[in-house]
């Protein structure tokens, strides 16, 4: 008999009221590995939405597909931002309309400083985010302005992966697992500016491999298995659900 808790009536169910991002039915694969596997769910304009399961399940990849970046290919399904088809877009047209990815990585730019990597970024002339408040935001980052980029802590190099997305002028945040390897109190920094940043009216999917501290922060929560959504509901119905998490986050 097969006891593995049912939470089907929570799967694949995208809002149908108006939403910010949508994400319908998407399928996405790396050569034919299918990967993303008919993926739906809506976030609201301000949310911050942990996307959320076990290694492997696919979230990067759904983030990586959001985005455009190429990788794994959409073969199935469509990405709508304000209005706009970003499954029509090339990952460079996306960016422009308001979609920035931080990988987990970071990638800042070896042999630019901390200014230099977020000029760089920039939009000119920058319309909601200049540099005096980027640094109102990140003032560790105005202290190390002139400082290369690649030598910041872990904690620091986040911060200014972040910091550089703002300086595009962006509507939706999408963050790849910014918590790996950082201390708890950087953590918590992290967490105050991600606050900031939804004060500010930006949308944030957070891809997370510490559960319980994304969810603490989150609106909301889909939770992915294999390549599918198996729960879209609040963040505060994860963290109630000791079976839900049991089941799909071993915690």
């Amino acid at each position: 008999m097969n006891t593995t808790p049912d939470f089907s009536n929570n799967a694949n169910k995208a809002a149908t009221a108006p939403a910010f991002l949508s994400v319908w039915d998407i399928h996405a694969y790396y050569g034919e590995s299918y990967i993303v596997q008919g993926v739906s769910f809506n976030v609201h304009e301000g949310e911050i939405l942990a996307l959320l399961g076990r290694n492997g399940a696919g979230k990067t990849s759904t983030l990586r597909t959001i985005a455009q970046i190429g990788t794994p290919e959409l073969r199935k399904g469509e990405v709508w931002l304000d209005h706009k088809p970003l499954h029509k877009m090339a990952s460079h047209e996306a960016a422009a309309n308001g979609l920035a990815l931080v990988p987990e990585d970071r990638r800042i730019i070896a042999g630019l400083t901390v200014e230099e990597n977020l000029q760089l970024a920039q939009i000119a002339p920058p319309i909601g985010w200049s540099l005096e408040r980027i640094y109102d935001l990140f003032p560790r980052l105005k202290e190390r302005r002139k400082q290369e980029g690649v030598t910041l802590s872990g904690g620091e190099q986040q911060m200014l992966a972040i910091a550089r997305a703002l300086a595009r002028d962006i509507k939706v945040l999408l963050l790849d697992e910014p918590y790996e390897g950082l201390a708890p109190v950087i953590v918590d920094e992290i967490e105050k500016t991600l606050t900031l940043i939804k004060s500010q009216g930006i949308t944030t999917i957070l891809v997370e491999q510490n559960a319980v501290r994304a969810l603490k922060l989150a609106d909301r929560a889909v939770i992915m298995d294999t390549g599918s959504v198996v729960f879209d509901g609040t963040a505060e119905e994860v963290l109630n659900n000791a079976e839900l998490r049991a089941e799909y986050l071993a915690i």
